[in-house]
């Protein structure tokens, strides 16, 4: 229980150092602002050469879309009176235009079971936006064998990070399938069509480095090096992202060490700055629809075959007062000229999913295995057992709860 007048003394205890910390995270916030809109004026080699002056790694420099906007910031030309004129706008940007997402979930049972064993669901959603073609939703589950689980294993990883890379990879599989698919679309005429990726298509790599590490960045650069072979369009959508890299990149521009970095910016991301009112100003990203410019990411290990990025990052306002979502768009999209392009078609997704792209929305809900169907699991797992004769099983406590529901 918890108790509510103890709770407010400890906190009311504690009163100054909030307030501290308060007035510098404002004062921080208000120094990445100016900053950032500071570099307007500036050109993308101006950055680059400033920020390679400082032999730290930026992590993030700025593309040329800084010289073309003349900001940081690209507006966003169009606002409505209602809902439904925004509703008009989606779907006459999203007709015809095939979009896509893949999502998964897993279930992982604990001690009921007394064999490792675990399953993942990844459930997909298609929508070609026309009334010629309906729109596919389907989904896949895979059993995670003992083998699976406990091979190779060591004592970093865990059997739930196992399962949880092997629902990503099926993820990725169908994403890349979808790639394959919509090949040719330029050829075709065809509307630039859009794959969804629920999360980021950046990882950062902690050290010492694991195998489970090297496979999520294997398969990323994989899928991103498929979609520039497809010329299909990727993007990760990060509805709540922590990322740090514009932070870093005007520390670094500002002179400040590795150490000083870590010091001063733990507590701010570049979402929350974005979209931070401070000394009475507005938002950098203040109305709906705007984003930042397309920048490159320096993350390592996503290099192409020459040394350049692979991927890079726009924040775009898709709700009235939350902050922004991040976009991580393979780099050769902004390149080949579809950036706005599909920029807008993510605008569109997210006023028909109210925030959120409807496509990874539908995808999600498709793919989530609810509490009754954990029950269902155990019962099927139970009956594969017996009929097998199999020397496992459940608990007697969860082999009555499987049979009386």
């Amino acid at each position: 229980m918890l108790y509510r007048n103890l709770l407010a003394k400890a906190l009311e205890s504690r009163r100054e150092e909030f307030l501290r910390f308060d007035k510098s995270w404002r004062e921080s916030v208000t120094d990445y602002c100016e900053r950032l809109r500071g570099l307007s004026g500036l050109s993308s080699e101006e950055v680059r050469a400033r920020a390679e002056l400082a032999r730290i790694s930026s992590g993030a420099l700025p593309s040329t879309e800084l010289d073309s906007a003349g900001s940081m910031v690209v507006p966003f030309g169009k606002s409505w009176a209602t809902h439904e004129e925004a509703r008009g706008w989606a779907m006459d940007a999203l007709a015809s235009r095939v979009t896509f997402a893949a999502d998964g979930s897993q279930l992982t049972p604990g001690k009921e079971l007394s064999l490792p064993v675990a399953v993942v669901q990844v459930a997909w959603f298609e929508n070609p936006h026309s009334r010629e073609h309906s729109y596919e939703k389907q989904a896949r589950s895979e059993i995670v064998s003992p083998e699976e689980l406990l091979s190779g294993a060591d004592e970093r990883i865990k059997a739930d990070t196992v399962v949880d890379l092997h629902r990503f990879r099926l993820e990725i599989e169908e994403t890349a399938r979808f790639l394959e698919k919509k090949r040719g679309w330029e050829e075709r005429k065809e509307r630039t069509p859009v794959a969804f990726l629920d999360g980021t298509l950046l990882i950062s790599i902690a050290l010492p480095r694991t195998r489970i590490q090297d496979a999520y960045v294997n398969s990323l650069v994989r899928l991103v090096n498929l979609s520039r072979e497809m010329r299909v369009p990727l993007v990760g959508f990060i509805d709540q992202s922590y990322a740090r890299d514009l932070v870093r990149l005007l520390d670094v521009l500002k002179g400040r060490s590795s150490s000083q970095q870590e010091r001063q910016n733990l507590s701010i991301y570049d979402a929350q700055f974005l979209h931070a009112e401070v000394a009475g100003a507005p938002p950098i990203l203040e109305r709906w629809g705007t984003r930042t410019s397309f920048c490159y990411s320096l993350r390592e290990g996503f290099e192409d075959e020459s040394g350049k990025p692979l991927i890079g990052f726009t924040y775009l306002q898709t709700t009235g007062e939350g902050l922004p979502a991040r976009l991580d768009v393979p780099a050769w999209v902004y390149e080949a000229g579809l950036l706005d392009d599909v920029v807008d078609a993510v605008r569109a997704e997210c006023i028909v999913g109210l925030g959120y792209p409807y496509a990874i929305e539908t995808a999600d809900a498709a793919a989530v295995i609810s509490q009754r169907e954990r029950a269902e699991f155990l019962r099927v797992v139970q009956e594969f057992a017996d009929r097998e004769r199999l020397t496992f099983g459940l608990s007697r406590k969860s082999t009555s709860k499987v049979r009386r529901r």
